[in-house]
Formats: C-alpha cells, structure tokens, sequence
C-alpha cells in the first residue's frame, strides 16, 4: 500500500478509531490513521484500575500540564491526555456519561444544523451495546461499545445513595436515558474485565481490512497544504520526515489539545500568535486553540470507620489477593473505575437543568491525585459545574513540534463558575454527613469543618481543585458568522477545502458529563457527513 490514501486520519483516540472503522467499511476507499505513540499493548491499559500507572506514564501519556491561574492559587495542574492507540480512552476512568438534552439543544441553537439532541441520538444508539436495563428510546444495543454497569454493590456506597435520597435526590437507575437527574451507580466500558477502549471496540477490528492501514510511533509535524486545500500531512517516523497524502480528505482527530496545536503550526489560526513564533500565516482562523473548556472538580477526603474501603485492599497480602481473584474472574478491586457512584443535581432549586455533578467512592487518594491511594481508610466526594462559563485557550510555544503548548483553561475565572462550585461544595459535606453515613464516619479529613466560609471554601477549592480530564471546545463548531468558529456544522474547517477536525475539540459548549460519549457520537455523526450518507431520522422524544 502506498503513502497515499483517500482519507488520512490523524490521530487514534476516541474519534480518529471509530472513524477508522465507519470510513474503511467502503472497500474501495483506503484510509490511514497516524498515531504518534505505540500501539495499546501495555498491560495496564486494560486492567480497569490500571488508569493509576498510566495517569503517570510517559510511554502512553503525553504528560500535559496547565498554565498557573488565579483559579488554582498560582499552581500547574497535570493534563493527563493518552498517547497510544485508543488515544485517552485508553487511559481515562471508563465513565459512560452522555450529558444532558440542553447540551446539545444549544449546539444547535448557535446554529449548528442537526447537532440537537433529538438528531445526535440515532448516533450515540449507533455506536453502543448496552448490557443491563435501559430504555432503547434512549439505548443502542448492537454497537461496538459494550457498557455495562457495575457488577459490585459496595456497602458503603449503598448508605451514601440512601443518605442521598433521604435529602430528596431520587435514586436513577439510569442517568444516559430520559433524565440524568439523581443519584445511582456509574456505567462503564468495561467488559469481561477488561477496558473496552476506542482502539478495542472500533479501531483493532477495522485493522483486519486490507484499506486500513495504522501507523504508531509516527508523530504528526504539519498539515499540507495546496493553497486552501488539505492535501496530506508530513510526520517525523523512525527519524526521518514522510508525507502521507489525502486524495479526499484530511482529518484531524488528535483531542483538544494536540488539534489545535497541529492547526497553528499548519499556519492555520491566529495570525498574530503565529506570527509571533515565526510561523508562515496559510489562513486567518482567530478561533483556533480559543474557547478551551474544563470542568473543576474539587474532592473531599473523609475517614471511614466500621467498614473496609478500597485503601486498605490495596496494600501488602490484601493486595496480592485482589490480583489473584481478578486473574481468577472473581470479584476484585482491579476491575473497578475510579469513581463508583453519580449524583448529578442542582444548585439551587429554580435551576431546571441539573448544573452539578458529583462522584463518591470508598477510596481517597493522597493530595486528591487518582494514581496513590491514601494509607488510612477513605472514601472521597468530588463536586464540580457541569457547563462551566470559564473559558480559555491551547496555544503553540514554538514551531517545534515537539513542543508542549501551553494550556490555560482560566478555571473559576467567571463568577457564575464560582457560585455554582460554591453551592455544590455546601451540598457535597451535606451528602457526607447524613444520618445513613453517620456510623461510617470517622471525621472530615479534608477540607475539614474549619472551612465554612465562602472565601475558605474558595480558598481551598483554589488550592485543591484539579482538572477532572474533559477537555474540550478548542476547535468550537459554529457558523462561518461566528469570528471565533473554528469547523462548520459539518466539521470543516472555514475557508480549507478537504480538511475537517473531528474529536471533542470542536464542541461548542461543554457537555454535562465526561466527553468520552459525546466524542464516540460526534466520530459517529462525521463519517456519515464525510461519506455522504442520509442522516437517520431523529428520534421523537417527549418532554422531560
């Protein structure tokens, strides 16, 4: 097979794998994905708890980090983002999370036709394969993603959920179906025991076709260019330069981060930061590596008494036990996410869509970081917005691709992101200390009962906070109208024929949930767009 190719996919994450997938079904289109990290053979990518070795793993990692802020009292917060093939669902914490109705009402509402929710849906069914319960209104059961939920019921999660719902938030038995509103155990891609990734789910299958060819350790350098026309990419692999050539399309699905960069040493994006780092200026985009999104999440640490928690079955012989029972099929703390439990609720009473969301887990984890488990008995509660209005931006350092851009997502910057984060806060010590959990409880480990004020609350969300790993919105969708729109509603990229950026980037607004489902969905509605093909019909739905 040559290094010429109808589409060229950049990128094997999340979207570049289902695309991979849909555009090589068509025999008599070939296709290329470039992937600059090796192929998912680490152990620990699909091993569900080993997201804690890889969080911090430079072989699979890229090892992001955030610009300072305000809203992080001065410090660099770690960007976690997977370099391999599967990309960071390779890596993340297995939540299958859709987001809310209005999420993408809005989208469409901004202008961008066929991006409602009632239009997305046929395309989050198409791609998934739900075992368990679930309205199939709402739920795709011949897709490639297997999600399930979680097989084991923990004691101490059972009396946060009653604790929640003697405070009135109804117990949800499915949050990805009619309403998110409520309090319930996590679905998850995890399957057998094991992850179930973009790269197994989509991309390894489609790599049996002879049009697909994969190419990993093949870092993306620049898009080129034939006046405004995408024409191919040039990459740096095994030390020497190669061009890999688009006769219909070029793609670019390298995530929120690496997207824009990829863009802006193209010499596509803000002329005046281009010009800047010495960069030739192709096309005036202002929009490129703006409107970066997060969500922040703040965790509290308690100290549990009269009940085990995952920190001590973590550790010396309990441990080697657990990795003999998962390897055996039985029940074992190695086949659990991160998080176990949602709430997702609202910040005051007249707010109509639920704004927050909140985990639980019988687990904590030293300075709030998910790779080192504390050494006494703990369980954590996180709060976060889930629409923050805070925005910021991904922009390149330098014409080396090699690189890292900074990233400033500017949390907590808008005062409606602090409020809101504030109210949930306030709720979140609420759900721990209710009468349910009270026999489990030692004490408030962190913040603390000291904190009571906003400004403490805020003092320690600032000191504490991190990223909760969704990134998003720096290449946003929108209207050619829209000065800071990077893609048209059908992904293209203004003013470049045959080029189009297809992953989370391109969300307009932040979604309500983890963006790993609304990024399989916008993989999914592309490749109809790219092919050509009749949207299916959207489904009829009734009011909430």
């Amino acid at each position: 097979m040559s290094d010429t190719f109808d589409y060229v996919i950049i990128g094997s994450g999340t979207a570049g794998g289902v695309l991979a997938k849909r555009l090589s079904e068509d025999p008599g289109s070939t296709v290329a994905v470039i992937e600059a990290g090796p192929p998912d053979l680490h152990p620990f990518i699909h091993i569900p708890a080993g997201f804690m070795y890889t969080m911090t793993d430079p072989t699979v990692n890229w090892l992001y980090q955030t610009e300072p802020c305000a809203g992080t009292a001065g410090r660099a917060i770690k960007q976690p983002r997977g370099k391999t093939l599967g990309g960071s669902s390779s890596i993340n914490g297995h939540i299958y999370n859709r987001g809310a109705r209005l999420d993408y009402d809005l989208w469409s509402q901004f202008g961008n036709r066929g991006w409602d929710y009632a239009s997305v849906l046929p395309y989050f069914k198409r791609s998934e394969r739900r075992i368990g319960d679930g309205d199939v209104t709402f739920r795709g059961q011949d897709g490639e993603l297997a999600v399930t939920d979680l097989d084991v019921h923990h004691p101490l999660c059972e009396a946060f959920m009653d604790g929640a719902v003697g405070m009135g938030i109804p117990r949800n038995p499915d949050y990805n179906g009619a309403k998110q509103d409520g309090v319930g155990y996590f679905q998850r891609c995890i399957h057998r025991r094991r992850r179930v990734s973009s790269a197994t789910a989509f991309l390894r299958p489609a790599m049996k076709r002879r049009n697909l060819r994969v190419y990993t350790g093949t870092h993306a350098l620049r898009l080129e260019l034939d006046g405004k026309r995408a024409t191919g990419v040039t990459c740096r692999r095994a030390g020497a330069e190669v061009t890999i050539r688009a006769r219909r399309e070029v793609i670019v699905s390298g995530g929120s981060i690496n997207s824009p960069q990829l863009l802006q040493l193209s010499g596509i994006g803000p002329g005046r930061l281009l010009q800047s780092l010495g960069i030739a200026l192709r096309h005036e985009l202002p929009g490129v590596g703006e409107n970066l999104r997060d969500h922040f999440g703040v965790r509290m640490t308690v100290r549990v008494k009269n009940m085990q928690t995952i920190n001590e079955r973590a550790r010396g012989l309990r441990l080697g036990r657990e990795i003999l029972a998962y390897f055996a099929g039985m029940d074992s703390i190695l086949n659990l996410q991160p998080t176990l439990v949602h709430v997702f609720w609202r910040s005051r009473p007249q707010v109509e869509v639920c704004d927050l969301q909140m985990t639980f887990t019988p687990a904590s984890y030293q300075e709030g970081v998910q790779s080192q488990l504390d050494e006494f008995p703990g369980a954590t509660m996180a709060v976060w917005q889930q629409r923050p209005d805070s925005s910021g931006y991904v922009r390149a350092v330098s014409p080396d691709p090699f690189a890292k851009p900074a990233i400033q997502p500017n949390y907590l910057a808008e005062a409606a992101d602090r409020a809101v984060l504030l109210d949930g806060l306030r709720l979140a010590r609420s759900l721990i200390h209710t009468p349910e959990l009270a026999p489990y409880l030692d004490r408030e480990e962190s913040p603390g009962a000291q904190v009571q004020s906003d400004q403490e609350w805020l003092d320690y969300a600032r000191a504490r906070g991190t990223t909760t790993f969704h990134p998003a919105g720096s290449c946003k969708m929108g209207p050619a109208s829209d000065r800071m729109a990077v893609v048209s509603d059908t992904l293209q990229v203004h003013g470049i024929d045959a080029l189009r950026v297809v992953d989370a980037s391109v969300m307009p607004t932040m979604v309500s949930a983890n963006t790993n489902a609304a990024t399989l969905m916008i993989a999914e509605k592309a490749a109809d767009l790219i092919l050509g093909r009749t949207p299916p019909p959207a489904v009829e739905l009734r009011d909430e």
